[in-house]
């Protein structure tokens, strides 16, 4: 069996979606994107291509170590998340070859389901009550949210009571039971992310994200000093040498690997791993759509210490279409009191709607950040 062809789609909201054909007609499908650069990453995945057209799919190992080893520079959201979503596809020819859900062929399910996590507030925190309240009538049990809007390197106590009101309202709508995760987006530098810290920790929060950014990580354990609060990092980091620094230095609780920007499913299953040997749990990285999710499932399938699953359903940047329209069945992610079940099917266990996707793609999208800066005009963190 060789690899025929490589299809990409780029599709609202801000996907970019993976179609691989062998010769013996078995399609595989991946999610190979980074946010705001989807024409960079495509650019990549074809670069990439010219050597895997011809090539044995089920050769995966063998693959992925020549697409990230075979050039002399490597790493990088751009590099990573084209091989990501490459081998996602791999994934998911394998599996169906075998007629074995991906988890499977990764040592087999330690788990039925996992507990999910929907968005709430938007980009610039608001109307968090409501939107609350709404996840809680759906039956979710944990949400996360942006903290707060940008902030200068040191800034207002104006701002830290924002972040301090917007928390307390939703503690009070959920109960000191509900689930809510604290994202500071990489928006926060040192100074302000000890003091929002220290605030926030008698609200109880899951875990704070992303206190600062990734090229920061030494700063967490000073803002470690002020909070128990579980620390969580790592959508912006990739691979498993990424990640080596930070375990060894045993300053965070929760990481976040991507599976569409980390180095994969198997990347991210030996990500877990090794998370797993320093106590750290996992929670992956996923506000992108369905088949992103359907990887990060199977990893969670097979991960001891996942604990809870980020995912895009309803969040404020799926304007256009959202995470269950490419599905040609949306009930194979069966959302049950918090929990979302491991798809049993083979392969990632989604069945793609081609028609849909190649419809959307005649629309595209060019999705982009915003660009934010602080009252003096300098650039912020979005």
């Amino acid at each position: 069996m060789k690899i025929k062809s490589i299809e990409l789609f780029k599709v609202p909201p801000r996907w970019l979606f993976l179609k691989m054909t062998t010769d013996d007609g078995l399609v595989g499908w991946g999610e190979p994107v980074v946010e705001g650069r989807a024409d960079t990453v495509r650019a990549a995945v074809e670069e990439l291509s010219s050597y895997l057209i011809g090539q044995d799919p089920m050769r995966i190992e063998d693959l992925w170590q020549v697409m990230y080893r075979g050039g002399f520079y490597r790493g990088g959201p751009i590099l990573t998340s084209a091989i990501s979503g490459i081998e996602q596809a791999l994934w998911d020819i394998k599996g169906k070859f075998y007629n074995a859900p991906v988890y499977d062929l990764l040592g087999g399910s330690c788990r039925d389901s996992i507990r999910v996590y929907n968005w709430i507030g938007g980009d610039r925190p608001s109307d968090v009550r409501e939107a609350a309240q709404k996840q809680i009538d759906a039956g979710f049990t944990a949400v996360k949210m942006n903290g707060t809007e940008e902030l200068h390197y040191i800034d207002s106590f104006d701002k830290v009571q924002a972040v301090l009101d917007r928390l307390y309202t939703v503690r009070e709508v959920g109960g000191p039971q509900f689930g809510i995760g604290i994202d500071f987006h990489g928006r926060v530098h040192k100074a302000m992310a000890k003091i929002l810290a220290k605030e926030l920790e008698p609200l109880r929060p899951m875990f704070i994200e992303e206190p600062v950014l990734p090229e920061n990580n030494e700063a967490l354990k000073e803002i470690a000093r002020y909070t128990s609060a579980p620390i969580a990092t790592g959508e912006r980091m990739y691979t498993r040498w990424g990640f080596k620094e930070l375990l060894q230095q045993g300053i965070v609780d929760i990481i976040q690997p991507d599976v569409s920007h980390a180095g994969g499913i198997l990347e991210t299953r030996k990500i877990a791993a090794m998370a797993e040997a320093y106590d750290v749990a996992l929670a992956p990285h996923c506000p992108l759509g369905p088949i992103a999710l359907a990887a990060c499932l199977h990893v969670d399938a097979c991960s001891p210490n996942a604990f809870i699953q980020e995912q895009s359903l309803g969040i404020h940047y799926n304007q256009g279409s959202d995470l269950l329209d490419y599905l040609k069945d949306p009930k194979v992610f069966g959302y049950e009191n918090g929990f979302v079940k491991i798809p049993q099917g083979p392969g990632l266990g989604i069945e793609v709607n081609e028609e849909k996707v190649r419809e959307m793609a005649q629309i595209g999208h060019d999705w982009k950040n915003p660009l934010w800066r602080n009252a003096d005009g300098t650039v912020a963190e979005w």
